[in-house]
């Protein structure tokens, strides 16, 4: 059986690659696991409109349904700028950038370790390299004479 930590950053690892193939924005992992006593990780994102906003609430609940990770609770009105995702151990905070800077989440968490959310996503594979063709030499016409 997984330990309880590995179970989370594996579910921050999906929050993460989901947010990013949805091109969310800022994306920041806080380990709270020293602060608070409810959960161990926040995944704060930022989206562009309150479409996007909802874009990114679905994709993240579609990927942890599928890897089968139970979700606790969710705030889905939109109104407010900010959703969240409650996944017990990781909770999702997605906002509007304009809610995301009134909230200051990442101000109120400062004593939190903020881990690097580029570990937490897939590694990008290199295109295969394909030889350069030479250019083609420009073929005279025989004047007539």
């Amino acid at each position: 059986m997984k330990s309880k930590k590995t179970a989370a950053l594996a579910t921050v690892k999906l929050c993460c690659g989901a947010l990013d193939d949805k091109k969310a924005e800022g994306l920041t992992v806080l380990d709270v696991s020293e602060q608070s006593s409810i959960t161990d990780y926040l995944v704060i994102a930022t989206a562009n409109s309150t479409t996007h906003l909802r874009a990114l609430r679905v994709e993240v609940e579609k990927v942890l349904d599928a890897a089968g990770v139970r979700l606790v609770g969710m705030e889905t009105s939109q109104e407010s700028g900010w959703l969240v995702v409650d996944a017990f151990d990781v909770m999702l905070h997605l906002f509007l950038a304009e809610t995301r800077e009134r909230y200051g989440l990442e101000r109120l968490w400062r004593d939190a370790t903020e881990l690097s959310s580029k570990t937490f996503l897939p590694k990008a594979s290199k295109p295969a390299a394909r030889p350069k063709k030479a250019p083609a030499a420009k073929k005279r016409k025989a004047k007539k004479a």
